[in-house]
């Protein structure tokens, strides 16, 4: 087991190596909404749960958690992106186990950007219409457990960005590792590396237009396309510990720590924590900091900062894991006036 543990960290101190953040090239990755969280459990910690997160939630931090479920488990989430700007996020995904140590799971993301105006260099206050724009991506995950200590993981994802005329297809990677070990299972590391995968390109009629003909007799209007510039998905590499202090058989602390490293913007660190009351309620918060950010430099991660959260789980049958939980959280933003998520979970 120490051996598969050695291993794991010589991995992470590689791909660490080979994948320091870049804030020069911030700004030069597309896709951002991959990085977007539609999940309130763990945006009240800041995404901070690489190394506990576990069932639907998991295919966004770290598939490898996939399995430590029990039974199956449907998530709604609900996201009113910068309070203000008038984005939003909309999720569901299941997961069920398979087999003895396995489990797999489906998710279903899209971006609501509300009513935005199609505007014309002669009708700059809009022609009388919407643009139609259609972000999503979908999610399959597969993770399995050794010995209810070492859950590994993979996900693939498909990527759709569209507009009226012009669309881009793509496809990402996730891999992850957790380790679970403590006469409680109290201490928990995990690892996971996120977005990799195709470049994507936009094509379409939209980048055609008509214009005269520069050349030969007469003049006559032809067509012309334009190549769109390929764009990078956003990579992540996430490490992240966690340790459990109990307080009641049923009760206890859980601090949490984490480090994001991120292939077109700065790195970021975090320290988080849970205090679970017997599973009934939980209570979150957390703060995440930009290395080397400059405060009011408007290349910053408008999460920067504090988040919280809460959720209730009401079980539906008594001495049972069926339960419904009830979620929500707050980001603070700069700018705008914070984030929030509201979940509903379904345990059965």
């Amino acid at each position: 087991m120490m051996k598969k543990l050695y291993i794991i960290l010589i991995l992470v101190l590689g791909c660490e190596l080979a994948f320091a953040g870049n804030p020069d090239r911030q700004g030069e990755a597309g896709a951002s909404e991959l990085l977007l969280n539609p999940w309130a459990r763990s945006a009240g910690l800041h995404g901070l749960s690489t190394s506990f997160i576990s069932g639907v939630e998991s295919m966004r931090f770290n598939v490898a958690g996939l399995g430590r479920i029990k039974g199956t488990e449907f998530l709604f989430g609900n996201t009113r992106l910068y309070e203000g700007s008038g984005l939003g996020m909309n999720a569901f995904g299941f997961a069920t186990n398979v087999g003895k140590s396995g489990a797999m799971g489906l998710s279903i993301t899209s971006m609501d950007f509300g009513d935005v105006p199609i505007t014309t260099v002669d009708q700059p206050e809009g022609i009388g219409g919407n643009i139609n724009a259609a972000f999503f991506h979908i999610g399959a995950g597969y993770s399995y457990t050794y010995a209810n200590k070492i859950s590994v993981g993979a996900l693939v994802r498909v990527i759709s960005e569209s507009l009226t005329d012009v669309s881009a297809l793509g496809a990402a990677i996730d891999a992850g590792v957790q380790y679970v070990t403590g006469e409680k299972e109290n201490f928990k590391l995990g690892v996971s590396l996120r977005n990799v995968g195709t470049p994507m390109r936009f094509s379409g009629e939209g980048l055609s237009f008509q214009t005269s003909n520069p050349e030969g007799p007469g003049r006559y209007l032809i067509t012309v396309g334009q190549r769109a510039q390929r764009f990078e998905l956003p990579s992540v590499l996430n490490i992240g510990s966690s340790y459990d202090i109990y307080i009641s058989e049923e009760s206890f602390v859980r601090a949490a720590a984490n480090f994001t490293s991120n292939a077109f913007s700065r790195d970021n660190i975090g320290v988080g924590a849970e205090v679970h009351f017997s599973d009934f309620l939980v209570l979150r918060g957390a703060y995440k900091y930009d290395i080397g950010s400059i405060p009011g430099d408007a290349t910053n991660n408008i999460y920067t900062g504090l988040a919280a959260g809460i959720s209730l789980n009401i079980p539906i049958k008594r001495d049972s894991h069926q339960k419904v939980g009830i979620d929500y959280a707050y980001r603070t933003t700069s700018p705008f006036r914070g984030t929030h998520n509201i979940g509903v979970k379904l345990n059965i």
